[in-house]
């Protein structure tokens, strides 16, 4: 059998994927342990405080949705994020440069 390439490797496990959860009947029960394993996880970085690692809960999502937020308008190119960066970063020099001046400096 010849090498499969990256791409091919990819859609081959997608097959797989695809193939075992339409073969899973009970699909929360399949999840239920790493659903568990990352509560878990969250309430151990919340030194055992439930109210606080619902919080990071929250946060992670949050983050999760303002990083799918930023991929998808970056796809789309309505921003680009290097040259917004690059303008931001000369303004900021553009006016430290105004401020020497205007002290005489």
């Amino acid at each position: 059998m010849p090498e499969l390439s990256p791409a091919e490797r990819s859609l081959r496990g997608q097959i797989a994927a695809h193939t075992e959860w339409a073969n899973t009947t009970d699909r929360p029960a399949r999840t239920a342990k790493a659903r568990r394993a990352l509560e878990d996880k969250w309430l151990t970085e919340a030194g055992g405080d439930p109210v606080k690692a619902e919080h990071l809960r929250r946060a992670h999502y949050a983050r999760m949705a303002l990083k799918s937020s930023r991929v998808r308008r970056r796809r789309a190119g309505l921003v680009d994020e290097v040259a917004a960066s690059e303008m931001t970063r000369k303004a900021v020099v553009d006016e430290r440069i105004a401020e020497l001046d205007s002290a005489g400096r």
